[in-house]
Protein backbone atom coordinates (compact mmCIF):
# COMPACT_ATOMS: atom_id res chain seq x y z
CA UNK A 1 0.00 0.00 0.00
CA UNK A 2 0.97 3.80 -0.68
CA UNK A 3 0.22 6.29 1.87
CA UNK A 4 -0.18 9.80 0.97
CA UNK A 5 -0.15 13.19 3.13
CA UNK A 6 -2.37 15.86 2.21
CA UNK A 7 -1.05 18.15 4.52
CA UNK A 8 -0.01 21.93 4.39
CA UNK A 9 1.20 22.56 7.32
CA UNK A 10 5.09 21.76 5.75
CA UNK A 11 5.69 19.90 8.91
CA UNK A 12 9.21 17.75 8.55
CA UNK A 13 9.71 14.40 8.76
CA UNK A 14 6.15 13.87 7.60
CA UNK A 15 7.28 11.26 4.52
CA UNK A 16 10.31 9.85 6.71
CA UNK A 17 9.86 5.91 8.40
CA UNK A 18 8.96 5.90 11.70
CA UNK A 19 12.11 4.29 12.65
CA UNK A 20 13.58 7.67 11.64
CA UNK A 21 11.19 9.79 13.88
CA UNK A 22 8.97 10.25 10.92
CA UNK A 23 5.25 9.85 10.56
CA UNK A 24 5.50 7.25 7.61
CA UNK A 25 3.84 8.66 4.84
CA UNK A 26 5.25 7.43 1.29
CA UNK A 27 4.34 10.96 -0.10
CA UNK A 28 2.63 14.31 0.60
CA UNK A 29 0.52 16.22 -1.97
CA UNK A 30 2.47 19.54 -3.21
CA UNK A 31 -1.09 21.41 -2.46
CA UNK A 32 0.85 24.93 -2.94
CA UNK A 33 1.33 24.36 -6.55
CA UNK A 34 -1.85 24.37 -7.97
CA UNK A 35 -2.45 28.11 -5.73
CA UNK A 36 0.22 29.35 -7.60
CA UNK A 37 -0.99 28.78 -10.87
CA UNK A 38 -4.48 29.79 -9.85
CA UNK A 39 -2.80 33.14 -8.97
CA UNK A 40 -0.64 33.86 -11.92
CA UNK A 41 -3.63 33.15 -13.83
CA UNK A 42 -6.26 35.35 -11.95
CA UNK A 43 -3.54 38.08 -11.39
CA UNK A 44 -1.19 38.54 -13.79
CA UNK A 45 -0.79 39.42 -16.99
CA UNK A 46 1.22 36.66 -19.54
CA UNK A 47 3.83 38.88 -19.71
CA UNK A 48 4.35 39.00 -16.15
CA UNK A 49 5.10 35.70 -15.37
CA UNK A 50 7.86 34.93 -13.20
CA UNK A 51 10.18 32.18 -13.87
CA UNK A 52 11.70 32.18 -10.23
CA UNK A 53 8.34 32.64 -9.07
CA UNK A 54 7.14 29.51 -11.07
CA UNK A 55 10.22 27.32 -9.71
CA UNK A 56 9.72 28.01 -6.13
CA UNK A 57 6.51 27.15 -6.25
CA UNK A 58 7.20 23.85 -7.93
CA UNK A 59 10.69 22.92 -5.95
CA UNK A 60 9.84 24.04 -2.39
CA UNK A 61 9.74 20.37 -1.01
CA UNK A 62 12.74 18.98 1.14
CA UNK A 63 14.73 16.69 -0.91
CA UNK A 64 13.96 13.45 0.89
CA UNK A 65 10.66 13.65 0.94
CA UNK A 66 8.74 12.34 -2.20
CA UNK A 67 6.23 14.98 -3.52
CA UNK A 68 3.20 14.46 -5.27
CA UNK A 69 3.06 17.22 -8.04
CA UNK A 70 -0.15 18.31 -9.60
CA UNK A 71 -1.74 21.73 -11.24
CA UNK A 72 -4.94 21.06 -10.32
CA UNK A 73 -7.35 18.79 -8.26
CA UNK A 74 -10.88 18.21 -6.78
CA UNK A 75 -10.55 22.15 -5.41
CA UNK A 76 -10.81 23.39 -8.72
CA UNK A 77 -12.55 21.14 -10.04
CA UNK A 78 -15.64 21.41 -8.02
CA UNK A 79 -18.62 24.47 -8.47
CA UNK A 80 -17.56 27.54 -7.53
CA UNK A 81 -13.84 27.46 -8.57
CA UNK A 82 -12.57 27.03 -12.49
CA UNK A 83 -10.20 24.39 -13.65
CA UNK A 84 -7.06 25.82 -15.39
CA UNK A 85 -8.47 25.49 -18.92
CA UNK A 86 -11.72 27.03 -18.07
CA UNK A 87 -9.95 30.13 -16.89
CA UNK A 88 -7.89 29.81 -20.17
CA UNK A 89 -10.22 29.35 -22.38
CA UNK A 90 -13.85 30.00 -20.62
CA UNK A 91 -17.05 30.56 -22.43
CA UNK A 92 -14.75 30.11 -25.62
CA UNK A 93 -14.45 26.55 -25.19
CA UNK A 94 -18.37 25.94 -26.14
CA UNK A 95 -17.59 26.98 -29.77
CA UNK A 96 -13.94 27.19 -30.08
CA UNK A 97 -12.82 23.50 -29.47
CA UNK A 98 -13.84 22.33 -33.13
CA UNK A 99 -10.76 21.35 -35.56
CA UNK A 100 -13.07 22.08 -38.57
CA UNK A 101 -12.82 25.84 -38.16
CA UNK A 102 -9.49 27.87 -37.14
CA UNK A 103 -8.08 28.42 -33.31
CA UNK A 104 -9.00 31.70 -32.11
CA UNK A 105 -6.33 33.80 -29.96
CA UNK A 106 -8.06 33.08 -27.01
CA UNK A 107 -8.09 28.46 -28.20
CA UNK A 108 -4.69 29.16 -29.22
CA UNK A 109 -3.67 30.97 -25.85
CA UNK A 110 -5.37 28.76 -23.60
CA UNK A 111 -4.26 25.29 -25.06
CA UNK A 112 -0.85 26.00 -25.72
CA UNK A 113 -0.52 26.98 -21.60
CA UNK A 114 -2.22 24.49 -20.36
CA UNK A 115 0.31 21.88 -21.97
CA UNK A 116 3.05 24.06 -20.46
CA UNK A 117 1.89 24.43 -17.10
CA UNK A 118 0.92 20.62 -17.41
CA UNK A 119 4.23 19.99 -18.25
CA UNK A 120 6.58 22.29 -16.13
CA UNK A 121 4.75 20.87 -13.28
CA UNK A 122 5.19 17.26 -14.12
CA UNK A 123 9.06 17.79 -14.49
CA UNK A 124 9.87 19.71 -11.63
CA UNK A 125 6.57 19.55 -9.11
CA UNK A 126 7.60 15.92 -7.21
CA UNK A 127 7.98 12.83 -7.46
CA UNK A 128 4.55 11.66 -9.24
CA UNK A 129 2.32 13.19 -10.87
CA UNK A 130 -1.70 13.66 -9.77
CA UNK A 131 -4.62 14.07 -12.35
CA UNK A 132 -8.12 14.35 -11.57
CA UNK A 133 -11.28 13.49 -13.72
CA UNK A 134 -10.74 15.01 -17.18
CA UNK A 135 -8.55 17.70 -16.20
CA UNK A 136 -5.92 15.75 -18.34
CA UNK A 137 -7.91 16.74 -21.55
CA UNK A 138 -8.99 19.99 -20.48
CA UNK A 139 -12.48 19.39 -19.35
CA UNK A 140 -15.08 22.19 -20.41
CA UNK A 141 -16.84 22.07 -16.79
CA UNK A 142 -17.27 21.59 -13.53
CA UNK A 143 -18.42 18.92 -10.59
CA UNK A 144 -21.48 19.81 -9.22
CA UNK A 145 -23.17 16.82 -7.10
CA UNK A 146 -27.01 16.44 -6.73
CA UNK A 147 -27.69 19.47 -3.99
CA UNK A 148 -30.40 21.11 -1.90
CA UNK A 149 -28.79 24.55 -3.87
CA UNK A 150 -29.26 22.65 -7.09
CA UNK A 151 -32.01 21.41 -6.62
CA UNK A 152 -31.03 17.95 -6.40
CA UNK A 153 -29.79 18.49 -10.42
CA UNK A 154 -27.38 15.48 -11.75
CA UNK A 155 -26.80 17.88 -14.92
CA UNK A 156 -23.27 18.24 -13.78
CA UNK A 157 -22.43 15.74 -11.78
CA UNK A 158 -20.47 13.70 -14.85
CA UNK A 159 -17.71 13.92 -16.93
CA UNK A 160 -17.90 14.01 -20.98
CA UNK A 161 -15.26 11.12 -21.42
CA UNK A 162 -15.97 11.02 -25.28
CA UNK A 163 -14.64 14.53 -25.44
CA UNK A 164 -11.53 13.06 -25.52
CA UNK A 165 -12.03 10.48 -28.01
CA UNK A 166 -13.41 13.22 -30.93
CA UNK A 167 -11.12 13.69 -34.01
CA UNK A 168 -12.53 16.71 -34.64
CA UNK A 169 -12.40 17.86 -30.80
CA UNK A 170 -9.32 19.48 -29.44
CA UNK A 171 -9.71 18.04 -26.28
CA UNK A 172 -8.45 14.72 -28.09
CA UNK A 173 -5.22 17.18 -28.83
CA UNK A 174 -5.28 17.91 -24.78
CA UNK A 175 -5.49 13.93 -24.35
CA UNK A 176 -2.79 13.30 -26.56
CA UNK A 177 0.10 15.64 -24.90
CA UNK A 178 -0.93 13.85 -21.38
CA UNK A 179 -0.43 10.48 -22.73
CA UNK A 180 2.34 11.53 -24.57
CA UNK A 181 3.97 13.05 -20.73
CA UNK A 182 3.44 9.46 -19.69
CA UNK A 183 4.93 7.63 -22.66
CA UNK A 184 8.07 10.47 -22.28
CA UNK A 185 8.08 9.12 -18.45
CA UNK A 186 7.54 4.91 -19.48
CA UNK A 187 10.90 5.96 -21.71
CA UNK A 188 13.43 7.66 -19.90
CA UNK A 189 11.97 7.53 -16.03
CA UNK A 190 12.46 11.08 -15.51
CA UNK A 191 9.99 11.53 -12.99
CA UNK A 192 11.24 9.33 -10.53
CA UNK A 193 14.84 10.41 -10.82
CA UNK A 194 17.27 12.06 -8.32
CA UNK A 195 19.05 13.96 -11.01
CA UNK A 196 16.84 17.47 -11.15
CA UNK A 197 18.06 21.37 -11.56
CA UNK A 198 16.82 24.09 -13.10
CA UNK A 199 19.97 25.26 -14.62
CA UNK A 200 18.74 28.55 -16.47
CA UNK A 201 16.14 30.98 -15.96
CA UNK A 202 15.79 34.40 -18.00
CA UNK A 203 13.03 37.04 -16.37
CA UNK A 204 13.37 38.94 -19.76
CA UNK A 205 12.78 36.06 -22.40
CA UNK A 206 10.40 34.40 -19.88
CA UNK A 207 12.93 31.20 -20.83
CA UNK A 208 13.57 28.86 -18.37
CA UNK A 209 15.55 25.55 -18.51
CA UNK A 210 15.51 22.44 -16.46
CA UNK A 211 17.56 18.98 -16.30
CA UNK A 212 15.18 16.17 -14.78
CA UNK A 213 16.54 12.37 -15.49
CA UNK A 214 18.52 11.99 -18.26
CA UNK A 215 16.27 14.62 -20.42
CA UNK A 216 17.12 18.36 -20.26
CA UNK A 217 13.78 20.40 -20.94
CA UNK A 218 13.30 23.91 -22.13
CA UNK A 219 10.00 25.76 -21.51
CA UNK A 220 9.37 29.23 -23.33
CA UNK A 221 6.65 31.16 -21.44
CA UNK A 222 6.92 34.16 -23.59
CA UNK A 223 3.33 34.88 -25.57
CA UNK A 224 5.12 36.55 -28.14
CA UNK A 225 8.51 35.43 -28.83
CA UNK A 226 10.44 32.46 -30.35
CA UNK A 227 13.95 31.76 -29.76
CA UNK A 228 15.67 30.45 -32.66
CA UNK A 229 19.12 29.04 -32.02
CA UNK A 230 18.80 29.37 -28.06
CA UNK A 231 21.68 28.52 -26.74
CA UNK A 232 21.86 26.13 -23.27
CA UNK A 233 24.40 24.28 -22.29
CA UNK A 234 26.34 24.57 -25.81
CA UNK A 235 23.62 23.11 -27.44
CA UNK A 236 21.50 25.72 -29.88
CA UNK A 237 17.74 24.77 -29.69
CA UNK A 238 14.67 26.24 -30.74
CA UNK A 239 11.99 27.34 -28.29
CA UNK A 240 8.84 28.39 -30.24
CA UNK A 241 6.76 30.42 -28.29
CA UNK A 242 4.79 29.00 -25.36
CA UNK A 243 6.36 25.43 -25.75
CA UNK A 244 7.90 23.07 -23.88
CA UNK A 245 10.92 21.05 -25.63
CA UNK A 246 12.54 17.90 -24.50
CA UNK A 247 15.83 17.29 -25.20
CA UNK A 248 17.92 14.05 -24.62
CA UNK A 249 21.53 12.50 -25.71
CA UNK A 250 21.46 10.24 -28.71
CA UNK A 251 24.55 8.20 -27.66
CA UNK A 252 23.08 7.27 -24.71
CA UNK A 253 19.75 6.31 -26.31
CA UNK A 254 20.89 4.25 -29.82
CA UNK A 255 17.97 2.34 -30.30
CA UNK A 256 15.39 5.16 -29.91
CA UNK A 257 17.95 7.74 -32.32
CA UNK A 258 17.78 4.38 -35.05
CA UNK A 259 14.13 4.24 -35.00
CA UNK A 260 13.58 7.96 -35.64
CA UNK A 261 16.29 8.22 -38.65
CA UNK A 262 13.45 5.23 -39.64
CA UNK A 263 10.60 7.18 -39.45
CA UNK A 264 12.25 10.14 -40.97
CA UNK A 265 13.22 7.49 -43.53
CA UNK A 266 9.86 6.67 -44.18
CA UNK A 267 8.24 10.07 -44.52
CA UNK A 268 10.90 10.65 -47.09
CA UNK A 269 9.87 7.66 -49.36
CA UNK A 270 6.24 8.74 -49.03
Amino acid sequence: AIVIAEDVSGMPSLCRPVQEGGLGFDYRLGMAIPDKWIDLLKNKRDEQWSMLEIVSALCNRRYSELTVGYAESHDQALVGDKTIAFRLMDAAMYEGMSTLTPATPVIERGISLHKVIRAVTIVLGGEAWLCFMGNEFGHPEWIDFPREGNDWSHKYCRRQWSLATQDHLRYRQLGDFDRALMELDDKFDFLTSAHQWVTHMDEEEQVLVAERGPLLFVFNFSPFNTYEGYRDQSMLVLSPTRSVVAYYRTEDYPEMAAAQDLERAEQGAR
